[in-house]
């Protein structure tokens, strides 16, 4: 048989896709980054970047509320303007994007721009009876008084941008996704955690609101975290070495088998982005959440900088194995975020794990979270009295909203408000007694519902006892039978400590502390302290 024939042609058929290729590359029409669409909400009073590809060489020009911005797209087909000083608008405006074409983007909002990551808990949706919603199906689901909150969830103000589960070897340049106008048809979708944020924001500043939710459920901290940035710390240098190994062997085995395409097509894959599934690859060390870089490479790059007010992180149930690193990640996480935006120390505002009778919820988890308020402009929400015992998917998303709105409302927006429980400052020994003082006590101190529980005082031997408790002024005495000369008080130490109930009149919760750094676990890294707003030595 002469195959000669229907090899040429198969070669001129090649060629001819070659070529037309080459011409749809060629005549490549303006495209804006897919933050860029209609209903989007852009952020008021700052510069806020706009960006997108085109011919290299061709201008382009972004027009919008009067104002005019043009640039000339680089040898790699990318280009960027920045606007200027936007005014907050309820008001719905028009975007236009002309080079070659033009692009119009309509029913633009211009208010407040959060982004919402982390964990399945950010990631967790309004409505848990998701066959009701086809095409919104998600794992982790299902809010106190769905029903009745779903249906009042007509806020035209409030939008919602979610980027999809991905992880990718190689940065990604963009998303696919689309804002979302809250209806009660659209909320079932949303993000619990950026609608009831938004709305109790939206209601106390009256200015749109914008949520953009790039989470992965059970996801690690260093997988949002650049590849650059984590091989510069030694102190990771553990992580990163098992990774490149596992990476290594992965597609060692693939290429040997060749039931995958070789390394150099595998990198290519990566460089698109792999779909992501909630649990992970396990096989696959490239499609696995747990793992460094790849959701930051996937779901934090092409985002970047998009012009945001503030982030709001949920994340800790895969923090136990590196617990002692986990400070340093997160450290990592908040510093480079905010290089990588270059907005300054914009607002980085963070959930402490809520009580749960699990490992993953232990005392030490929750004070290694705390470290990050080291660093300037966090600030974190205490859960730990509204968690479910057996679930670390807790559903009341709405107090813990209202107290991370609080928190930006204080912070962010001045309003006279108080935005903490009880934060431990300092012990003093009095005798018999150890006498704890506090900042944020807003009206009061306040037991909830009886005689305050879950104090504990230790004297040198470090043997921590179950101890009496009670409120003088705004400071709390401690004290306990067989201790006669205490040296450590210790509040809420435990997992699940049920019934902690020290507030402030405010109705804000104390959260957990210690005033020893006695080492009788796996310690956090910095040593055990009391969350502090301002570093204490």
């Amino acid at each position: 048989m002469n195959y000669l024939p229907r090899m040429k042609l198969t070669i001129a058929s090649m060629g001819l896709l070659f070529t037309l290729c080459n011409l749809a590359v060629l005549r490549a029409d303006v495209k804006p980054a897919a933050l860029f669409g209609d209903h989007m909400v852009l952020q008021q009073g700052m510069s806020v970047p706009v960006w997108g590809w085109a011919d290299a060489g061709e201008q382009v020009t972004v027009s919008i509320a009067g104002q005019r911005q043009s640039t000339t797209a680089g040898a790699d087909r990318k280009w960027m303007v920045r606007l200027t000083n936007l005014q907050a608008s309820a008001d719905p405006i028009e975007m236009t994007i002309a080079g070659k074409n033009t692009i119009r983007i309509v029913d633009i909002l211009v208010g407040e721009v959060w982004l919402g990551s982390g964990q399945s808990n950010m990631d967790f949706v309004v409505s848990g009876d998701m066959a009701k919603y086809p095409g919104m199906a998600q794992r982790f689901a299902g809010v106190v008084n769905e029903a009745e909150e779903i249906a009042a969830a007509n806020c035209p103000k409030i939008r919602e941008f979610r980027v999809p589960l991905k992880t990718s070897e190689l940065p990604v340049d963009d998303v696919v996704g689309k804002w979302q106008v809250c209806t009660p048809a659209t909320v079932p979708g949303f993000s619990a955690i950026g609608y009831f944020f938004s709305r109790d924001l939206q209601k106390a500043i009256n200015q749109p609101i914008g949520f953009i939710t790039s989470a992965f459920g059970a996801s690690c901290a260093q997988a949002w975290v650049n590849k650059d940035v984590l091989e510069s710390d030694a102190r990771l240098k553990s992580i990163m070495d098992g990774f490149a190994a596992q990476v290594a062997a992965f597609k060692s085995a693939a290429a040997a088998a060749d039931s995958s395409p070789p390394p150099a097509g595998a990198a290519a894959a990566q460089a698109a982005g792999a779909p992501g599934g909630r649990g992970g690859g396990r096989g696959n060390p490239l499609t696995n959440q747990h793992n460094p870089y790849v959701l930051w490479n996937a779901m934090i790059k092409p985002i970047q900088p998009y012009a945001i007010k503030g982030v709001l992180w949920y994340q800790g149930e895969s923090i136990t194995e590196g617990l002692q690193l986990y400070p340093a990640v997160m450290e990592h996480v908040i510093t480079s975020w905010r290089q990588q935006w270059g907005q300054g120390e914009f607002p980085f505002y963070f959930v402490q794990l809520a009580a749960q009778d699990a490992d993953s919820n232990r005392p030490e988890v929750r004070e290694a979270q705390a470290q990050a308020l080291r660093l300037p402009n966090t600030a974190m929400a205490v859960a730990m009295d509204i968690g479910e015992k057996t679930n670390v998917h807790p559903k009341n998303k709405q107090d813990l909203c209202d107290r991370l709105a609080r928190i930006a409302r204080a912070k962010v927006y001045g309003e006279k408000i108080e935005y903490y429980g009880p934060m431990y400052d300092s012990v003093q020994v009095e005798g018999q007694s150890i006498r704890v003082k506090f900042t944020h006590v807003g009206g009061g101190l306040a037991a909830r519902g009886g005689d305050l529980k879950w104090f504990q005082i230790a004297d040198a031997d470090k043997n921590f006892v179950e101890a009496s408790a009670k409120i003088d002024g705004n400071t709390v005495v401690v004290t306990a039978a067989g201790v006669p000369a205490p040296v450590a008080v210790r509040y809420a130490w435990n997992r699940w400590p049920e019934g902690a109930n020290l507030y402030n009149t405010d109705g804000l919760p104390a959260p957990q502390f210690r005033s020893d750094d006695w080492v009788s676990s796996p310690p956090a890294a910095g040593g055990g302290r009391g969350p502090a707003e301002v570093p204490r030595n």
